[in-house]
């Protein structure tokens, strides 16, 4: 065994080796076990010859050659290698053998083995070509060399055996022996010949050797590696993905796989977290995210490089430390579970690591480290250890270092205490970091150099030192460089020599904004040095010399936000008010006329430099009796601390407060500007007295009174605020809630007490326990002096708050408690969420109190803010608040919920109240704040008085009127805008500038995900979305984005396909559109020339969704398109070029948010009876006041205005007007219209069915509040209760308005809410309720309830919707319908299931009863239904085809558990089939039918509903609205009695059947594409009905020879079918024989005991999947198919021979094509749709024969199929389409009128009708010319009279062809009203008088193909033989000797029509079947 150990990688992997020898003597090895790859590597140089290829040849003889067994390559060497084949080349041991065979001797020179080594280890012993190293198959080597190499050998040998690869040399006495034994895998592996042609006398010992090859491989133990017991790891992979890595990612990766592959995943073992990191770092998952190792294998399989630069290590050890090294991402370090980083590195990164890795390190973390030649020194410093690093030259090497990376992982002795860094800094010297921005721009070239002179000047002021001050230079143009880093170098040696050495950068534009944002995110930060967050001033000196091309606002607001202290230095070139509003403070923006004159400035920045430190420091003295002692060591102590500080107005400020039973300032923070004036001050402070000790208000005080702008406090302005408390004593008062709120405030409070006060109060009130100090007595103050001012110089505040929502949720919040939900995610969106930052609960209450969660339950905003989305309102009475306040005081600010009151940490409470309380909420609010909490409240109209007692302090609540008033309704206005890009190649020079516009634009919105949402999508030929509307929730984010936008390129432009792009997938809800709950929809389409397709049909259906689209183009656009496009034509906005943009940058932004007014639709209700003659004139007034507080316009309020009495009347409706003007003048002339009685309920109905309408101008769709407000002034004759819930179930908000005379009750039940019915005493009243009125109206917010689901049990329903081109105007409103019906039931996989059918000419299935299981997914895709269209309606087609397709077990359909079936038919005209039989067949079978029709098709519904009360009907389906709810109760009261009927049907030929064989091409050449090929199988058998009597099918695959995976026969069942399917293994092998293939299924599978019923007349389909050439000849055996009357369809690659594919094909259309295998989905349908036309479908109205099958003809007169019909039908006429072809040349004209009168004749004898015998008529000579089609004419008499009027055409020659061809593509076809595809027969009669002068073999053909029956007719002069080849037999050819003869043969050609055969080829559609009955 001491001979294998140099195999680690053997030993790492498992597999099946050669346990047990085989006996020496057996020469060949035991095949039943050993794999084996063995590469043979032979000397081809000028010194050998012809031996080694024998002596291959025999080798390979002994092995078990296959693809899972051995495998061989061979390698032929000399001065280069080449590879003779693959592993992977050959899968059979006679391929090899043939190859070999045929090998050529090489030759050249000199000899370079050591190269061949290298080349085979990275060539060959390689997954990709055929190696199975990684499945642990042993690698072998058989090297015949025959001379001393040339080159070095040793390295690649080393290389090999890593691997694991074992070798054995052979060599001749002219090879190196050493050499050779160096190389072998063991001296003894080297063998020796004396001359190649003695090798098979070592063959034997080779032989004996590899077999003897046993590899000890225990399979793949899962090394621990940890001691056993401790046997759990949490390992972090830090895999670097910038750029430089891009080739060596797979490398990683696989490395990455092995290491996991090693460890014992589990939860409770080890677990595993990848992040991968360049710029920034992505997460690919935590350590909890997984808890089995092959889900983790699967992630990392998939990882893709993610490139980008520079390389942030730093910055990511920094992120892993934060962010996955966490409790909250399943790290164990807290339970002492071992933590390991593995981080694998190939660069040097650009920002410091020592840092973070120390940090890494002092936390626990075990760092390993792998690194590359660039990265290998960094890695060392970063790793635990150097050992714990290792070092590649590439990342590809890795597996030369895996055995020595685990080693040294299992010798890890862990010793994993967690150790706490504790860092000690001395504060109190001034330390600041400092980073220069310099503008290298092509415009700063000549003043560069004195920039660099002013840097080294400025730096040379500075004390650099690491703990002092700390300098970077970053250098900008287009982009901006770090030059070094804030913590780069840490003297002023070092950064004075780098900025010596700068160079210019150059490049233009100046991006000034990029560059901010640039040092935001990667200078300012802690890896890269900043020391931000310990609170170090941070300082930005901007040297800019010119105006930035991109916005600066964002990233200069960002700094600040951060606290950078910016100064902005420029020169006449830059823009001064762009560099002020740049800086921290425009005093901040220096200037100078050229950079020469820097220096003239220098002095002045570095004062305002070194002001930066700036505090606000207030001391609270005790004045309190009993410090009367201590007080002038108090004094003394302000005193001391005042000396230290740096005061001035701009610097440090200081107040003063004493205080006893109560405080008194004793000066404020901008009383005094210098030091000497405060100490001045406080030296003559006397002591205050007094009783008793109240701190608490003396720190409200402060709050108030001294922490305020008023006051001097810089707090506002991010000045640090400071509160230094001396007390002596306990408190008499409560200091929790006040101390709450200063913290809150942000201010830092010192609490420094002595032994008479309460430490433990001291340590509640300072702002962390560590900050309380203490002394004996105030006289030992100078003792803590020096401890307070370090805390001071530090003292930088992270506000923390818990926060605790208290939400109403009991009855009367039901409406309101959406936008409550709403307020709740704003404000939380607000906060810092995380363990140790803010912590958030949320508790809803009513009658009792329920915590959704609490203060410790999430540690994340994104979980907070999902749980919230989520709330539902909980309802119940009656409001308990009391008893809410008390719960959460008691359950919820409690240590165990997560409260860290004892922290010190604020404590708020946010009450939300929407009523009063039934209980008293006095005593536990003030509980609440004894204990500190801080109590916000907001309340309604109905709480406001009670929440004000309850908050902390008045001014801490809030009162609205409704919640809906929080802010977000009208008040805030939301937006989700889309940008439409025209990306095509015409706008490649104007993309900048669209992309500046839209960054403009955004700059100008609110982008939060509850305000503004933004997506951005980009077009040229097809649209590609860069992201969606919530993709991003940031301006920031979306602005980053917008800024890397590429331009995308291609052509044509397709504006049209891009708006229906941005219709279908970014206007709806899962893109984060919210246009359902009424944010207004804005598309902005940039666009630079015409469309290439069509932009109307989009464009409208954005409309119609409400969009509101701007169009801007540019002089190469169409304005008329866009006008067109545009929601409005004043919305289209033109600029000569994109350049131009900013000038109509305004006017866009003027017209969005015109746009977004509130829009409503408001309608009033007037009783206009006898009772309020009087009043009316009141009644109208008020009208007319109300109107004029509207916005009213098409886009914004809309009126509508009925009168009513007995009966209503619309005096104008909501699309009448579009100005006030116009509806105040009509409003002024309305007369009183009088009558009796009073039918309120009436009028009602009236409005929710004529004006609440999209018709009438109602925008309810489109989510427009609607408003029906009621002034009625009587009680109701009639029922209001229906039509007032019908109006509420639309969502209509109703208002009533009634006087004493009216019934308040019924006007209550009529209104929205009781409290929305309003009472006046008579309607001269009005004005006082009209404000009243107003204000409801403003604070809709309609909280539409879902539509309840009525239970009806469970049913399976499917709709079947007319799509015809009869209903294109009514199918919105059909769609609604079926949404609304929809929204009823009560979806799921075992409640309702449902299908949608749509139909016309023929039928599509939009989904299956079994496609999907919830309701959204349903609504969705009915949403997103496209009318088809079509002609004519076939009604009864689709009847029988959802009885044979969907009402199906494998569809979906429960009817054999006894499930009701109903179908749901919507039907818009009259069928032009029967519809009889099949609506009889569908209720035989148990289906309940129900039918709307309109007026066209009312009647032939009725007939096919299950009963006529089972129909209803509608003048137009836009009405379905009005029927609706009838249409329900029907629904609803059916007693379904569901015993399904088992249908016996009597399979025959009246059901489709089909024999289909697969013939796959599994040749050498389709490996990679085989699994496309399969899965596509699965697909079309998927879509076959697999049964014994229905399709059966059998796949073969081929390459040299066929084999037959299974017969038709094999199996019944498609489940069977597609099993067997899935399992296909490729075959393999070459060459490719298709020819033999065809012959094999001809003579194997289509015959009767493979299962073809071909005899029984059953259609024989098959489908070849071919990727190549055949080797061999097709044309025989395709033939012999074709004869047999197989139909095959060839589906070919881009490799296959696309003639040799038409060739095999049925017909050359039957040759399908995809690039590649992958794409085979895009011909599945034409392949299917192609197979279903197979089929001639026997209706029985169409008494034409059994068709044919496929060249055996079946004569069948039409009479006896009659008679075997007319049971069924009443004996229905044939229907034929007969033409006549008349040859009208010069030779005819004689002949003409005879030819005439025998059309006439003929048509005399037809049943010529619509629905019966259609006739046209063609002459021609030269050109042929259609007199009329078969569509033009519909009765006898109209065809006679325009064949008695015919004209003789004349002209020369005669062209037959050309007229055949003519009639084959110009009148057999349906526009011409050819019924050919209903399997009408189609008849041509030619009377042609001479013979043709073109060909006329081709179009007969044609035209014969197509199923037409041709009769020639001819005289003397005519060609008979050319006569019969164009007719269908040459018995249908007739002649006679002159025209004038025609009437002798008029009975022939009768006879022959009426007895009809019909040849029908295939391309017939319809079922080879046989009639029912025959």
């Amino acid at each position: 065994a001491e001979r294998f150990k140099g195999l680690p990688l053997i030993l790492v992997f498992p597999s099946l080796f050669l346990n047990s020898l085989t006996s020496p003597a057996s020469r060949s090895m035991d095949q039943s076990i050993a794999r084996k790859d063995v590469v043979f590597l032979l000397d081809g140089s000028d010194g050998t010859r012809n031996a080694m290829r024998d002596f291959v040849q025999r080798v390979v003889e002994t092995l078990g050659v296959d693809e899972n067994k051995d495998r061989v390559a061979v390698v032929q060497y000399s001065r280069d290698p080449a590879a003779q084949f693959y592993l992977n080349t050959y899968t059979t041991k006679g391929e090899i053998l043939n190859t070999v065979r045929g090998l050529r001797h090489k030759g050249g020179r000199p000899l370079n083995t050591g190269a061949a080594l290298q080349y085979v280890r990275d060539n060959v012993f390689t997954a990709s070509s055929g190696s199975r190293r990684f499945e642990g198959v042993p690698q072998l080597l058989i090297l015949l060399s025959g001379g001393r190499s040339f080159d070095n050998v040793d390295t690649p040998a080393s290389a090999l055996k890593e691997l694991g690869v074992l070798i054995f040399g052979i060599g001749t006495r002219s090879s190196d022996s050493k050499e050779l034994q160096r190389i072998s895998h063991d001296p003894s592996y080297a063998l020796s010949v004396s001359d190649f042609t003695d090798l098979p006398n070592i063959q034997q010992q080779l032989l004996s050797s590899v077999e003897a090859v046993v590899i000890d491989v225990t399979p793949e133990s899962t090394t621990d590696l940890v001691d056993h017991d401790t046997s759990r790891k949490d390992v972090v992979f830090l895999v670097d993905g910038s750029d430089g890595t891009r080739n060596g990612f797979p490398a990683m990766r696989d490395f990455v796989q092995r290491v996991v592959g090693k460890l014992n995943v589990g939860g409770d073992k080890d677990r595993v977290s990848v992040v991968q990191y360049g710029r920034d770092q992505e997460v690919h998952f935590y350590l909890n995210t997984y808890t089995t190792k092959e889900d983790i294998l699967g992630t990392v399989r998939s990882l893709r490089h993610r490139g980008g630069r520079p390389l942030n290590t730093g910055a990511a050890l920094q992120y892993v430390r934060d962010n996955v090294f966490t409790a909250s991402s399943g790290s164990r370090s807290q339970e002492g579970v071992p933590q390991m980083l593995i981080l694998l590195s190939g660069g040097r990164s650009s920002d410091n690591v020592d840092i973070p890795a120390s940090a890494l390190k002092e936390s626990g973390v075990l760092i390993f480290g792998i690194g590359t030649r660039n990265s290998s020194r960094e890695v060392q410093r970063i790793a635990t250890d150097p050992s714990f690093s290792q070092s590649v030259s590439e990342f590809t090497d890795l597996p030369s270092i895996q055995e020595q990376f685990f080693s040294s992982l299992i010798t890890v002795q862990v010793e994993a205490t967690p150790i706490t860094p504790t860092v000690i800094v001395d504060q109190s010297i001034a330390r600041k970091d400092v980073v220069f921005l310099l503008d290298g721009s092509d415009g700063t070239r000549n003043g560069f150099p004195a920039m660099r002179d002013f840097v080294q000047r400025v730096v040379e002021k500075l004390t650099v030192e690491e703990n002092r001050d700390r300098v970077s230079v970053v250098q900008y143009s287009r982009e901006s460089e770090a030059h070094f880093y804030l913590n780069t170098y840490t003297t002023k040696e070092d950064v004075v020599d780098t900025v010596r050495g700068l160079r210019h950068k150059g490049g233009r534009p100046l991006n000034t904004g990029a560059a901010l944002q640039y040092v935001r995110d990667n200078v300012f930060i802690a890896s890269s040095g900043s020391r931000r967050l310990e609170g170090v001033p941070q300082i930005l000196i901007l040297l800019n010399g010119g105006r930035s091309f991109d916005n600066v606002d964002t990233p200069a607001s960002a700094l600040k936000e951060l606290g950078v202290l910016v100064f902005g230095i420029g020169t006449r070139s830059s823009d001064s008010r762009e560099l002020q509003k740049i800086s921290y403070d425009p005093s901040y923006a220096l200037s100078v006329s050229e950079f020469t004159d820097l220096p003239n400035v220098q002095q002045q920045l570095l004062s305002a430099m070194s002001t930066a430190p700036r505090r606000d420091v207030v001391f609270l003295l005790d004045g309190s009796d009993g410090t009367r002692s201590g007080f002038p060591a108090m004094r003394d102590f302000v005193q001391r601390v005042v000396e230290t500080l740096s005061v001035d107005e701009n610097k440090d400020r200081v107040a003063v407060v004493q205080y006893s039973r109560d405080p008194a300032a004793q000066f404020y923070l901008n009383t005094y500007t210098t030091k000497g004036e405060i100490l001045n001050t406080v030296r003559g402070l006397r002591h205050k007295g007094g009783r008793p000790l109240n701190t608490g208000a003396a720190l409200q005080y402060v709050r108030d009174n001294v922490f305020t702008a008023s006051s001097g406090s810089r707090r506002f302005e991010g000045v640090p605020q400071l509160l230094i408390l001396l007390s002596g004593g306990r408190s008499f008062d409560n200091v929790d809630t006040p101390a709450s709120a200063l913290k809150e405030l942000g201010v830092l409070i010192f609490g420094i007490g002595t032994r008479s006060s309460d430490s433990k109060e001291l340590q509640r009130i300072s702002h962390d326990p560590s900050y309380a100090l203490s002394v004996s007595d105030f006289t030992d103050l100078p003792n803590i002096q020096q401890q307070l001012l370090s805390s001071v110089e530090s003292g930088s505040v992270s506000k923390i708050r818990d926060v605790v929502f208290l939400v109403d949720g009991s009855d009367g919040t039901r409406n309101g408690f959406p936008a409550m939900r709403d307020f709740v995610q704003r404000v939380v969106g607000k906060l810092n969420v995380g363990g140790d930052k803010d912590r958030v609960s949320v508790v809803q209450y009513g009658r009792d109190q329920e915590v959704h969660f609490y203060l410790n339950t999430y540690t994340t905003k994104e979980d907070i803010l999902g749980t919230v989305r989520s709330l539902r309102h909980r309802g119940g009475r009656p409001l308990n608040t009391g008893a809410a306040l008390q719960y959460v005081r008691d359950n919820v600010f409690t240590a165990s919920s997560g409260s860290r009151s004892q922290e010190g940490v604020p404590q708020m409470l946010i009450l939300l109240s929407g009523g009063r309380s039934s209980d008293n909420v006095d005593i536990p609010a003030s509980a609440l704040k004894e204990s500190g909490v801080l109590i916000f409240g907001i309340g309604t109209r109905n709480s406001s008085r009670e929440v004000q007692r309850i908050a902390t302090d008045p001014s801490f609540s809030q009162s609205v009127s409704e919640f809906t008033d929080l802010p977000m309704d009208q008040s805030i206005a939301r937006k989700d805008v889309v940008f439409l890009l025209d990306g095509s190649d015409g706008t490649r020079n104007g993309f900048p500038a669209m992309r500046d516009f839209v960054q403009r634009v955004v700059e100008k919105l609110t982008v939060e995900e509850n305000r503004d949402r933004v997506s951005v999508v980009q077009y040229s030929r097809e649209p590609e979305a860069h992201f969606y509307l919530n993709t991003y929730t940031t301006k920031e984010d979306v602005v980053d984005t917008v800024r890397g936008l590429r331009h995308k390129g291609g052509r044509p432009l397709n504006t049209g396909a891009a708006l229906q792009y941005v219709r279908d997938n970014v206007f709806i809800a899962s893109s984060g559109s919210r246009r359902l709950e009424g944010v207004p929809q804005i598309l902005i389409l940039l666009n630079g020339g015409r469309s290439f397709d069509n932009v109307d049909t989009p464009a409208s259906a954005l409309k119609e969704l409400g969009v509101l689209v701007f169009g801007i183009g540019t002089r190469s656009s169409d304005s008329r398109e866009l006008q067109k496009i545009s929601y409005d034509p004043s919305y289209a906005l033109s600029v000569s070029e994109f350049t131009d943009l900013p000038n109509v940058q305004q006017q866009l932004l003027s017209a969005m948010i015109e746009s977004q007014a509130p829009r409503r639709d408001v309608v009033f209700l007037l009783d206009g009876s006898d009772g309020t003659r009087s009043g009316f004139p009141a009644m109208r007034d008020f009208v007319q006041r109300v109107v004029e507080t509207l916005g009213v316009d098409e886009n914004k309020d809309r009126v509508a205005v009925v009168q009513y009495s007995r009966d209503p009347a619309a005096q104008f409706y909501l699309n009448t007007y579009t100005t006030k003007g116009e509806i105040l003048n009509t409003v002024r002339g309305l007369r009183h219209k009088g009558g009796r009685p009073l039918n309120t309920g009436a009028a009602l109905q009236y409005v929710r069915d004529n004006v609440f309408t999209a018709s009438s101008g109602s925008r309810r769709f489109e989510g427009v509040p609607q408003l029906l407000i009621l002034l009625s002034g009587g009680r109701s004759f009639d029922n209001v209760d229906t039509p007032a819930s019908a109006l509420k179930e639309l969502g209509v908000l109703i208002f009533g308005i009634g006087t004493r005379s009216s019934d308040s009750k019924e006007l209550q039940r009529i209104s929205h809410d009781p409290s929305y019915a309003l009472s006046v005493s008579d309607f001269t009243d009005l004005p006082n309720i009209q404000q009243q009125l107003l204000s409801s109206v403003e604070a809709v917010v309609i909280d539409v309830t879902p539509e309840s689901t009525t239970d009806l049990g469970i049913k399976d329903v499917v709709f079947l919707v007319d799509g015809s081109d009869g209903t294109r105007n009514g199918f919105p409103a059909m769609r609604d319908f079926v949404q609304r019906v929809v929204g009823k039931l009560n979806v799921g996989g075992d409640k309702d299931r449902v299908s949608v059918v749509q139909y016309g000419r023929d039928q599509e299935v939009h989904f299956y009863l079994n496609t999907y299981t919830t309701k959204e997914d349903i609504l969705g895709t009915v949403r997103s239904l496209r009318h088809r269209g079509g002609r004519p309606l076939n009604t009864g087609a689709a009847l029988q085809y959802v009885r044979d397709n969907v009402y199906t077990a494998s569809s979906g359909s429960r009817s054999q558990e006894g499930v009701p079936q109903m179908l749901i038919l919507l039907s818009g005209g009259r069928s032009s089939d029967n519809v009889d039989i099949p609506a009889s067949a569908l209720k035989e079978s148990g289906v309940l039918i129900f039918g709307i029709g309109t007026r066209n098709s009312s009647r032939e519904v009725q007939r096919i509903a299950t009963d006529p009360s089972f129909s209803q009907s509608v003048s137009e389906f836009t009405d379905l609205p009005s029927i609706q709810e009838q249409f329900f109760s029907s629904l609803i009261t059916v007693q379904v009695e569901a015993t399904p009927i088992t249908p016996t049907v009597i399979v025959d030929q009246s059901i489709a059947r089909k024999d289909v064989v697969f013939l796959l091409d599994g040749s050498d050449g389709t490996r990679n594409g085989f699994p496309a090929m399969r899965d596509f199988v699965q697909r079309v058998v998927e879509k076959l009905t697999v049964e014994e009597n229905r399709d059966r099918v059998s796949v073969v695959q081929y390459s040299r020879e066929p084999e037959a995976h299974f017969y038709l026969n094999t199996y019944t069942t498609k489940e069977d079918v597609v099993d067997t399917v899935r399992g296909l293994r490729h075959k393999g092998g070459r060459p490719l024989n298709t020819g033999a293939a065809l012959q094999y299924v001809r003579d194997n599978v289509f015959i009767a005991s493979s299962g073809s019923r071909r005899l029984e007349g059953v259609p024989q389909i098959l489908i070849l999947l071919n990727g190549g050439r055949s080797f061999d000849n097709v044309d025989t055996p395709a033939s012999a198919l074709k004869e047999l009357g197989v139909l095959v369809f060839g589906i070919g690659t881009r490799s296959s021979d696309s003639r040799e594919l038409q060739k095999i094909s049925y017909d050359p259309s039957y040759a399908l094509s995809v690039s590649e295998f992958t794409d085979l989905p895009n011909v599945q349908q034409q392949l299917l749709s192609a197979m279903s036309t197979v089929i001639v479908q026997v209706t029985t109205m169409t008494p034409t024969v059994i068709p044919t099958i496929l060249g055996k003809k079946n004569m069948v007169l039409i009479s006896s199929i009659c008679s075997l019909t007319s049971g069924w039908i009443e004996s229905q006429a044939p229907r034929r389409d007969v033409v006549f072809l008349l040859d009208g040349s010069d030779g005819t004209r004689s002949g003409f009128p005879a030819m005439r009168d025998f059309v006439q004749r003929v048509v005399e004898t037809l049943g010529v009708d619509e629905n019966k015998d259609r006739v046209a008529v063609v002459q021609y000579s030269r050109d042929p010319a259609a007199q009329f089609y078969l569509n033009t004419y519909t009765t006898k008499g109209e065809i006679l009279n325009t064949v008695r009027g015919l004209r003789h055409k004349g002209g020369r020659p005669l062209n037959t062809g050309a007229a055949l061809q003519y009639v084959r593509d110009n009148v057999f076809t349906a526009s011409s009203g050819s019924r050919r595809f209903e399997g009408v027969p189609q008849l041509l009669i030619l009377l042609s008088g001479g013979r043709s002068f073109d060909n006329v073999d081709t179009p007969a053909s044609a035209l014969k193909e197509l199923g037409v029956l041709i009769f020639g007719i001819g005289t003397r002069s005519s060609d008979s033989k050319e006569l019969q080849r164009i007719s269908h037999d040459p018995s249908y050819a007739l002649s006679v000797s002159d025209f004038t003869d025609l009437p002798n043969i008029q009975q022939q050609l009768l006879s022959s029509v009426e007895a009809i055969v019909i040849d029908v080829t295939p391309e017939l559609t319809t079922d080879l079947g046989m009639c029912h009955h025959c």
